[in-house]
């Protein structure tokens, strides 16, 4: 019996295998232009399912790092599932950042899966377990992007090609947020069993307006520039232009018509 409860906290969910699934066929529509009219339309249920997709791997790193650092209780909150909706802030970790996704192209960090951090022992647990999260928006943004860095984007239709653009650019940019040492991110989880309790202390008010504080800096015009600046280097060195993600973010948002793509 209970072998079989713990083969029902790891089953992969069906809610998840259909997003999976979204992503996939929406891929297809996209490579295949079969939705030629609306190819923006299946841009769009490309770029979202597979961004929330990439949100539960995130979540799931957290949990199964955790579960593996002594927190067995992971498991038992469904954490193991990748299902979104077993999250204990699915407004912050999944409604929240597809609402940005969509106003702004921007990769917003969520926080969701509730670890039990007195069950875990050593500092570097407690770090890994942070980081755990941010490393797999690295690692997806490297798989979306390998036909750019490796130089395999012959016969890869163009819509095709601009919305993996534009996927990376979105977990590059929830990857450099969620690194940032600011309480309530991921950055500031991998610093803080370093710091001592009394600053811990201090800090701790502040980590519910860690979030805010960040997007509210990123409408400052200045750190904005400098903050896509950041992003598009980095993409550029995985192969990507700035051409490929702005047009992959115009074919996104479709409710604005076709983009007419310059030729040459």
């Amino acid at each position: 019996m209970t072998t079989a409860i713990r083969h029902a906290e790891r089953r992969i969910s069906p809610v998840f295998l259909s997003l999976v699934a979204v992503m996939a066929v929406s891929g297809w529509a996209v490579w295949s232009g079969q939705l030629a009219a609306s190819t923006g339309f299946a841009v769009f249920l490309f770029i979202v399912s597979g961004w929330v997709v990439s949100l539960c791997l995130h979540e799931y790193a957290h949990a199964r790092t955790a579960l593996h650092s002594g927190d067995v209780s992971v498991g038992t909150k469904g954490y193991l599932t990748l299902n979104p909706l077993r999250y204990t802030h699915a407004l912050l970790s999944i409604v929240l950042p597809v609402i940005f996704v969509i106003m702004g192209g921007i990769g917003l960090p969520g926080g969701a899966v509730f670890i039990e951090r007195g069950r875990i022992r050593g500092r570097w647990r407690h770090s890994l377990i942070s980081a755990a999260g941010p490393l797999t928006n690295i690692l997806f943004a490297a798989v979306v992007t390998a036909p750019f860095w490796l130089h395999a984007l012959d016969g890869v239709p163009d819509p095709f090609r601009y919305a993996l653009a534009f996927l990376a650019l979105l977990q590059v940019t929830a990857a450099i947020l969620n690194l940032l040492p600011v309480p309530g991110l991921d950055g500031y989880g991998v610093l803080e069993p370093w710091l001592s309790p009394g600053l811990r202390r201090q800090v701790e008010p502040f980590a519910p307006f860690g979030l805010l504080a960040v997007f509210g800096l990123l409408w400052v015009p200045e750190i904005n520039h400098v903050f896509f600046q950041l992003v598009d280097t980095l993409l550029d060195t995985l192969g990507v232009t700035r051409w490929d993600s702005y047009w992959g973010q115009e074919f996104f948002r479709f409710w604005q018509g076709e983009p007419q793509v310059p030729v040459g």
